[in-house]
């Protein structure tokens, strides 16, 4: 950064310490114009970032935070867009160091900032546009997720997440469990399947697997629950009697590492009456079903679309047991162990 540019920057903060939120931001924005107008995407960059960045940490006060959040947005569009910054890999310095000062900005934004939305949406359609994955980058889908994580907004965060790093599976087991701690017991299998469903959609085994540990680790700690070890000849798996659609998730991941379509039957086939209760993992399953066993079955629209819409991202949902759908505590189902066929042998 050139020293005029670190005079512009340092004479425009000063404004902000001063409280001079609105005079400042006008002038940055026609400070970073013209420096557009020059194709001079660089110091662009920089004097938009710095004016953002003071503004945000100036809070909501007289409107501080949403002019420093549009500055943040007028970056995105007109450098990043404009200029067509690729989004690069981890190889790439430059571009990284692009990438990160999105993320750095995204952090400094007050929670109650409306404009933070805005300017996520447009640093995923940034690096949709101008990177390799049509759903946009993981690093930014990770730290959006991880904001709203933080910010228990479990929603929001989900659908970040599940597109996000290989850390994102971590983050999104342990916001899930959170949440299932302010629910019933019996609810559990719902929350961990909204942290490895997400996974298993995209075709990311991986980390549906890890998010299920996490979540099924910390389940275990539950004094209220008895988990019990079965051993086969291929795994060694941990299931609770009193939580069938839990085993049912175990049993479903094993499934799909063996992809055998006969199993993927007996098993939906045995756990039917608790899938029905639920009655939100139809769709889930129906996609599960063609893209790990073959089974394609008919269907209108856009199963994966319509269950992450509904299930996953809230759906207008709120509150315990109507929330989750499953049955209640006093539901008089039996609670029923794997059939016999079904071992881990």
């Amino acid at each position: 950064m050139t020293s005029r540019i670190d005079k512009i920057i340092a004479r425009q903060q000063e404004k902000i310490a001063a409280g001079a939120y609105y005079e400042a931001h006008q002038q940055l924005r026609v400070i970073a114009a013209r420096y557009l107008k020059q194709q001079n995407y660089d110091d662009a960059a920089e004097i938009l970032t710095g004016g953002a960045k003071a503004l945000l940490k100036a809070g909501p006060e007289k409107g501080a935070s949403a002019s420093g959040g549009d500055l943040a947005i007028m970056l995105v569009v007109d450098v990043y867009n404009k200029a067509g910054w690729e989004v690069g890999d981890d190889d790439d310095k430059v571009a990284r160091g692009r990438k990160n000062r999105l993320i750095e900005l995204l952090r400094e934004f007050p929670s109650e900032e409306v404009s933070r939305k805005r300017f996520i949406n447009e640093i995923i359609t940034w690096s949709a546009r101008f990177g390799t994955l049509e759903r946009g980058d993981p690093d930014l889908h990770h730290a959006a997720g991880s904001v709203y994580a933080e910010e228990n907004e479990p929603y929001d965060a989900e659908k970040h997440l599940a597109l996000g790093t290989t850390e994102s599976a971590e983050t999104l087991a342990k916001l899930e469990y959170e949440w299932y701690t302010n629910d019933d017991l019996h609810t559990a299998a719902v929350y961990a399947s909204r942290a490895i469903f997400p996974f298993l959609l995209t075709g990311n085994l991986r980390s549906a697997n890890k998010a299920f540990l996490i979540f099924v680790s910390r389940l275990s700690s539950n004094p209220s629950l008895i988990p019990q070890s079965v051993s086969g000849a291929v795994s060694d798996v941990r299931v609770f009697p009193s939580l069938p659609l839990l085993n049912f998730i175990t049993l479903l991941l094993l499934a799909i590492q063996r992809g055998t379509t006969e199993l993927f039957r007996e098993l939906t086939n045995h756990y039917a009456p608790y899938i029905q209760d639920v009655g939100i993992w139809d769709d889930a399953l129906t996609r599960v079903a063609e893209m790990y066993f073959g089974i394609r079955v008919p269907r209108q629209g856009n199963p994966l679309l319509d269950m992450m819409g509904s299930m996953l991202f809230g759906g207008g949902q709120s509150g315990g047991a109507q929330r989750t759908g499953v049955p209640t505590r006093g539901s008089s189902k039996k609670v029923e162990a794997p059939p016999s066929h079904m071992e881990l042998d």
